[in-house]
């Protein structure tokens, strides 16, 4: 990746911004496109935000891509979504307009690049009879997020196609680590669990496979650097599933928390996938890739991250709160 031209779009998102540093760990010519260009907006990039050079667009709005009409990119890692499963019923259309549209309008406007990787998501499986999931499964997406991603998915093909572009899709799993939004379950657990606060769970029967974000991030360096690229769908994954009753019980214990755990306290989703795991074989195989770091080490670090965090944002103390 050294001295490549890259561009990132959601660079300030969870997973783009560990991909940004890593990419300027590498000596890239790091560029991101964001919402809103304030550093205040896109925290997750303070550290970073003089080194990257930062744009300002929406992926939904056609003219605000017109800047980059005469910008060429090496490489353009396409992570940028509306993100939460759950809520994405609540907010249907935008979802399906982040998601499929954007990808579209991506593709039409940002034309001048060497490859293009489009992250889809483990979610658009949705509904199957076994596990792991294989590339090879037709997918059934139970989502208004998972249908977008899955047409964003279908959009980038489609192009790949179309003009002979070099264009990867990859799915990945579900990730974790430092700088998630504690909307996510794993940082919820262990926010709840280090400030003693109770923690309601479903019955917590469904299993997912959790894995940590440097790994995910490795997986789609890798996926980049294949020569030549491939036109197939690509797992990124742990192979590695736990149900959500022991991943609340691991935090508790790795947390040595107080908190009151309440298993059981809430319904499950009507549309709950009840299992997810990855058949990683083909990552391994494509671009030799399978995670160096383990679920338990990745947690223990993620933690340690998240008692900081806790400093900074929850204490009447600190510098943050002090402004």
């Amino acid at each position: 990746m050294k001295n490549k031209k890259i561009l990132v779009t959601g660079g300030a998102g969870f997973i783009g911004s560990h991909l940004v540093k890593k990419l300027l760990n590498c000596e890239a010519d790091v560029s991101t496109l964001v919402k809103y260009k304030s550093i205040i907006d896109n925290p997750r990039l303070s550290a970073v935000w003089d080194q990257i050079t930062v744009y300002e667009a929406d992926l939904r709005n056609i003219d605000s891509l017109r800047q980059f009409d005469k910008i060429n990119f090496d490489y353009i890692f396409h992570l940028a979504a509306y993100n939460h499963v759950g809520d994405s019923f609540l907010h249907v259309n935008e979802a399906l307009q982040a998601n499929a549209v954007g990808t579209a309008n991506l593709l039409e406007f940002v034309k001048d690049f060497g490859k293009f990787l489009y992250m889809s998501t483990s979610e658009v499986y949705g509904f199957q009879n076994e596990v792991p999931f294989n590339e090879n499964f037709i997918p059934f997406p139970v989502s208004p997020y998972s249908v977008g991603k899955y047409a964003g998915e279908l959009y980038s093909r489609m192009k790949r196609h179309q003009t002979g572009d070099s264009i990867i899709c990859v799915r990945a799993f579900n990730t974790f680590g430092p700088y998630q939004s504690d909307r996510a379950i794993i940082p919820e657990l262990i926010i709840k669990c280090l400030r003693g606060l109770p923690v309601e769970t479903t019955l917590g029967t469904q299993t997912r496979e959790f894995n940590y974000v440097d790994n995910i991030i490795d997986g789609l360096i890798k996926a980049m650097k294949v020569e030549p690229s491939f036109d197939e769908i690509v797992n990124i994954g742990s192979n590695s599933e736990i149900a959500i009753a022991d991943l609340t019980k691991t935090i508790h214990q790795f947390t040595n928390s107080k908190s009151d755990l309440q298993i059981g306290a809430l319904k499950d989703r009507p549309t709950e996938i009840w299992r997810m795991c990855a058949d990683n074989s083909r990552s391994k195989i494509i671009f030799d890739w399978q995670p160096d770091v383990s679920f338990e080490d990745g947690l223990k670090i993620t933690i340690e991250w998240f008692k900081k965090y806790i400093e900074v944002y929850y204490s009447s103390e600190s510098q943050l709160n002090k402004l």
